[in-house]
């Protein structure tokens, strides 16, 4: 007897850890992938620089330039908004380029007003059309920034800021700190003012070099977790040798209800879909996001169609469609990781550059739109895609149209990573022989149901 129940606890036992793995299994399978490090951008970053140019009776007036180092995220519509707090009592007098969200309480200073008198003051950029004399260079975009890569002349946005009850002195002044970035949502996190040597400037004949009084500088990097908990974009897959269209994988961005409510999704055929989408509301009220309601449910979709096949070349065909209803995509972006992306024959409608995260790697390339063509992503709509071509020339030494080859191994729309369809569904070529009807996780499972079977 207590051998039969030892032998049933040693069962019982087994399939306890049997049951943790296959919880393990399953959970860890449907994580998505939204790590904090970038490894195809590894040292993108906002960085700020806060340049003190002269002194005050009672502070300081600095010019603080915001540098975009990401090489293909930006800061679209309705922009950058920063944030922070001071280290002692300080107040803000004036500003030229920017201005703080809020005054606060300076019910203590009679005559002269400051701008901000608030401990934690939020800065937003200025709006295009802003008077000259309230302007400085690099100012006034709206808080857009764009991309490092995709246009370096507009990656940098700048403020003028003269600041009240501070020090002085090199030794007397106290770098704010708990710096926050919006670009424009969450996904930011800065670190700490770090005092560096003072920014050199040259004048424009390029014959005196001045330097500001003091200099320091904050770094701030980006998570696409902290930024969504869920994906934004998906990847469907076809190809001219298989009738199969592999979609976007099932509730890649979340599954929602079919309600026109925040968070919802909208059917297109729903009735007076115009006044849906567009409610009369009040003045300065931001609606929420309303998508078209789709298997996937993400607002953005990147096809990729394997279409031609050559002997020296070969073509793929991308669309990338919205499904937002309620935003349009300004200067937007595509990256794409492909082994022959290294040779690139042609591309068709799209502006192209080669991303070298490392060196000796160049499997990575950024696409965005043509300026005044297709550099605009319209609403979901008749209109709501742009698409282009591509045309690579062939290593016999590695292409092929086996297992999946052909297709992307990663795609990120406006900087943020794509859910792709799991491998084994990948359009196979009609003569790939035996094609397995089971998973990878069944592929891993069976083995260990069997041995906890046969050990029992």
């Amino acid at each position: 007897m207590e051998s039969f129940f030892s032998r049933s606890t040693s069962v019982v036992a087994k399939f306890s850890f049997l049951a943790l793995w296959i919880v393990f299994l399953i959970s860890s399978s449907s994580f998505t992938s939204t790590e904090a490090y970038d490894a195809l951008d590894p040292e993108g970053n906002i960085t700020m620089k806060w340049d003190v140019m002269s002194w005050t009776p009672d502070g300081y007036v600095a010019v603080v330039t915001m540098f975009n180092f990401q090489k293909y995220r930006h800061i679209q519509t309705p922009g950058w908004t920063l944030g922070w707090k001071w280290a002692k009592k300080e107040v803000i007098w004036s500003m030229v380029g920017a201005q703080t969200t809020e005054q606060g309480d300076c019910s203590k200073y009679k005559g002269n007003i400051p701008h901000c008198c608030k401990k934690d003051p939020t800065v937003v950029d200025l709006l295009p059309g802003t008077p000259y004399n309230q302007q400085i260079a690099n100012c006034c975009k709206g808080g857009v920034m764009n991309s490092w890569v995709q246009d370096p002349a507009t990656a940098a946005s700048s403020f003028q800021i003269s600041v009240g009850a501070a020090g002085t002195t090199n030794k007397t002044v106290r770098v704010p700190r708990n710096f926050t970035l919006l670009g424009p949502g969450p996904g930011y996190t800065c670190g700490p003012a770090k005092i560096v040597r003072p920014t050199k400037f040259v004048t424009t004949d390029t014959r005196r070099t001045t330097q500001a009084m003091m200099t320091w500088n904050i770094t701030c990097t980006y998570s696409q977790f902290l930024a969504q908990r869920t994906p934004t974009c998906c990847v469907s897959l076809s190809s001219f040798y298989n009738e199969t269209i592999v979609g976007c994988p099932t509730c890649a961005c979340g599954c929602q209800n079919n309600r026109t409510e925040s968070g919802a999704c909208l059917d297109p055929d729903t009735p007076h879909l115009a006044s849906v989408v567009s409610p009369p509301t009040k003045k300065g009220v931001i609606l929420p996001p309303l998508v078209q309601c789709t298997r996937h449910m993400c607002p953005i979709r990147v096809h990729w169609h394997v279409k031609q096949n050559y002997k020296e070349y070969w073509r793929v065909k991308i669309t990338i469609t919205n499904f937002n209803y309620r935003l349009n995509y300004t200067q937007w972006n595509l990256v794409a990781q492909h082994p022959n992306l290294d040779n690139i024959t042609q591309i068709f409608s799209f502006n192209y550059k080669s991303l070298t995260p490392y060196a000796g790697l160049n499997d990575t390339a950024m696409l965005w739109g043509v300026k005044f063509y297709n550099d605009f992503l319209s609403e979901a709509g008749p209109l709501g895609n742009v698409q282009s071509e591509i045309l690579f020339r062939k290593d016999l030494s590695t292409f092929t149209f086996e297992k999946g080859w052909a297709f992307p191994r990663r795609i990120y729309f406006n900087g943020d990573n794509c859910v792709m369809p799991p491998p084994d569904s990948y359009p196979f070529l009609p003569n790939g022989g035996f094609r397995p009807k089971f998973s990878v996780f069944v592929a891993v499972l069976l083995p260990v149901l069997v041995f906890f079977l046969f050990s029992a």
